[in-house]
């Protein structure tokens, strides 16, 4: 007889972080779609199927297969107050051996931003991460020029490393990215923004 797994679940203040539903598929697509403008110039370009149903449904499989074997956490951030969608956050990349590390990227709504859900939710997963995955490093990278976004990691514990060469690509061409990395022992103090 096989043993129930426990559904992954990280509260928060105002939040609830959890797996991606099938029942999800509305209000993400509809957050999506109105945020386009918002997120396209941080994003890799969009699949022309990209707000599809089926597309969707691909991400709800993949996210449970990704959670099931340890190699990511792709969750979505729920309000507490009135149970929408504000966003997602994904732990991506779980490396286990000698690495213990992980990849740290998100999404927030257009009209959810800079009102301090990332900054909870960022909080949250690394602290689940380092507590109860056992990691040692959480990476994360963005555009040199994503203002809020680097705010947010600096403000969530996340130390400047340098710049990678063409490390993604964004809207439909290769960049440069900043890249950081919060660890759980860190005792290298704050660190000036490159």
């Amino acid at each position: 007889m096989f043993a129930r797994r426990r559904q992954l679940r990280i509260d928060t203040e105002r939040m609830v972080l959890r797996p991606p539903q099938h029942g999800d598929y509305r209000p993400w697509a509809s957050l999506r779609e109105e945020s386009r403008t918002f997120l396209l110039p941080w994003e890799p370009s969009w699949s022309p199927d990209h707000l599809s149903r089926k597309a969707f449904s691909n991400r709800v499989y993949w996210a449970a297969r990704a959670i099931a074997s340890g190699t990511a956490l792709p969750v979505f951030l729920i309000s507490r107050a009135d149970d929408k969608l504000l966003g997602a956050i994904t732990l991506d990349n779980i490396r286990r051996g000698p690495a213990q590390s992980g990849t740290l990227g998100y999404w927030i709504g257009q009209r959810y931003a800079r009102q301090g859900y990332m900054r909870e939710a960022i909080e949250a997963l690394v602290h689940h991460a380092f507590t109860k995955l056992d990691l040692s490093r959480i990476e994360a990278a963005c555009l040199p020029e994503n203002g809020p976004s680097r705010g947010v990691l600096e403000k969530s514990g996340f130390k400047y490393e340098g710049v990678a060469q063409s490390y993604l690509q964004i809207n439909g061409r290769w960049r440069n990215h900043v890249l950081y990395s919060n660890l759980r022992s860190d005792r290298r103090g704050r660190t000036d923004v490159g």
